[in-house]
């Protein structure tokens, strides 16, 4: 009984979206393609016409963010809350995490070396990493010239000379009709 009435309502929608009242034969003359294509759209959930797999993109993460693989899910879902735990509720820091991990694997990396002699496996193969000298000396020029170039910028602000470029940097901008001074 509720279906037939709401039928009649998507009926009456259409008759008056199209200029004619409810009485009129060009609704009930309609095919009965349309009607269903006009209730697929007002049934389905925020009017999607593709299953929710396909809008989250298929794959891996529609599956994850599905639950289709549970034990992924479960995982992802436990990290999240790990981390949400340590940095929320235990007001756990990234660099101190960051340091703290790097420190647990110099160690595992330290007895694994020291334990190869003892178990006879070979110890693991650490590449050796250095960084080129001229790479450390372009960083730092390009490094200074940035930090004197701001100070000069600084430094004539401070002392006056410009006011248009004080007041645009401290925000003053709208005041002015100016844009701010890079």
């Amino acid at each position: 009984m509720a279906e037939r009435s709401e039928e009649t309502l998507i009926e009456k929608i259409a008759g008056k979206v199209h200029g004619s009242d409810s009485s009129s034969d060009s609704v009930h003359n309609k095919p009965k393609a349309s009607e269903s294509s006009l209730k697929a759209k007002i049934y389905g959930l925020f009017g999607r016409e593709r299953p929710v797999h396909k809008v989250l993109g298929g794959g891996k993460p529609a599956d994850l963010f599905l639950w289709r693989d549970k034990k992924a899910s479960a995982a992802v879902l436990g990290g999240a809350t790990v981390i949400w735990v340590l940095f929320e509720l235990m007001e756990y820091h990234l660099l101190t995490l960051v340091c703290h991990c790097l420190i647990l694997s110099l160690s595992i990396l330290f007895f694994w070396s020291n334990a190869t002699t003892f178990i006879k496996k070979s110890p693991p193969q650490i590449p050796q990493l250095s960084i080129s000298e001229d790479l450390v000396v372009n960083i730092a020029r390009s490094l200074r010239f940035e930090i004197n170039r701001s100070l000069a910028i600084l430094r004539e602000i401070a002392s006056g000379h410009d006011l248009k470029k004080f007041l645009a940097d401290f925000g003053f901008s709208q005041l002015l009709g100016a844009a701010p001074a890079s």
